[in-house]
């Protein structure tokens, strides 16, 4: 039986920068921490699984820079037991981001580096036993999201070949103009078999807000946006999370809400990776044969540990410490008028 997941996609060194308040346009602001941290989704989404169970297999794939940045980020995938057969080295720079990190909002400056190099050619041979085929994030990856000819993207030429050699898929994206949703997401849809996005890029995706003027999380829609995605070819499992909890769908017509774990404005240091690590829980419950709801509940606390460091990955804990905190940890309200 096949066991473990592979992590595919942008590979980013994050040069984090925690600043002490947020300026408006022309206005400074002190940067009182920095430090150099692996990012991206494989790597923020891999690292995290390995801290919660070393036993997992996990194997990395994409592309490094022959650079220091390289060197560094390979370094981090090997000394946690990472498989890294499937890391390309090229003379392309190392990926990087500059992540402005305070008040628990996080803004990014992106260098797509090596990363827009991932081609269809370099993921296709991969032959791991492992069950799940994760692939992040699209719309960041310019040769995979650039223009095929008879699949509409190289990404969704490599999601149906991957799922035709036996592997589950697991997508995410960034969030970007609901336009290049519609033009290299939605044909997507039918070769992903679990999708993990946030509201905002469900909302690009379904052309439904979810947000109304004042920020508050339009509740009533979830069930909608869910119904969308399956309707546009998702095959087994749909989830939407956002701050206050999560929703997920099964084609069946199951669906379920599931608040977040409250945690202090005080322990919030940071927001970089929440999402992967959400992502991480709920692949990892998933592997496992967990329940919608119970994978649902650990992707809150991955998300709850990571918001408790400053860069992507630094909050990952043992499964046990997460199990443990999930027994006794008080949840988010739920939004007004959800019973």
């Amino acid at each position: 039986m096949k066991k473990g997941i592979i992590g595919a996609g942008n590979w980013i060194q994050d040069r984090v920068k925690t600043i002490d308040r947020w300026p408006g346009e022309g206005n400074l602001c002190n940067i009182v921490k920095e430090e150099a941290a692996p990012g991206g989704g494989p790597a923020n989404v891999l690292f995290d699984l390995n801290a919660a169970d070393p036993s997992l297999p996990l194997y990395a794939a994409g592309r490094l820079g022959n650079d220091n940045e390289g060197d560094y980020l390979l370094e981090e995938i090997t000394k946690r037991g990472i498989n890294a057969d499937n890391i390309i080295r090229t003379n392309d720079r190392t990926s990087y981001t500059d992540v402005m990190s305070g008040e628990g909002k996080r803004t990014f400056f992106h260098c797509r580096g090596a990363n827009a190099q991932l081609c269809y050619e370099d993921l296709c041979d991969i032959d791991a036993p492992a069950k799940y085929f994760y692939l992040a994030y699209l719309l960041l990856l310019d040769t995979l999201d650039s223009f095929d000819p008879e699949f509409g993207t190289q990404a969704v030429k490599l999601l149906k070949h991957m799922s035709e050699k036996g592997y589950e898929t697991v997508v995410d994206f960034v969030s970007e103009a609901p336009e290049k949703f519609r033009a290299k997401v939605i044909p997507a849809l039918p070769f992903i078999d679990h999708l993990i996005v946030n509201e905002v890029e469900t909302a690009c995706c379904t052309g439904c807000r979810l947000r109304d003027d004042d920020g508050k999380l339009l509740w009533q829609e979830l069930p909608g946006a869910v119904k969308f995605l399956f309707e546009k070819g998702v095959r087994k499992t749909a989830v939407i999370h956002f701050p206050e909890g999560a929703c997920a769908g099964l084609p069946d017509g199951t669906y379920i809400y599931v608040p977040s774990f409250d945690i202090a404005k005080a322990d919030i240091v940071g927001s970089n990776g929440a999402g992967d690590a959400f992502c991480a829980g709920v692949m990892y419950g998933l592997h496992e044969n967990w329940t919608l709801k119970d994978c649902l509940a650990l992707g809150g606390a991955f998300s709850n540990f990571n918001l408790r460091s400053a860069t992507a990955s630094g909050g990952a804990v043992t499964l046990k410490t997460m199990l443990e905190f999930m027994k006794d940890a008080p949840l988010s309200p739920l939004p007004d008028g959800m019973k």
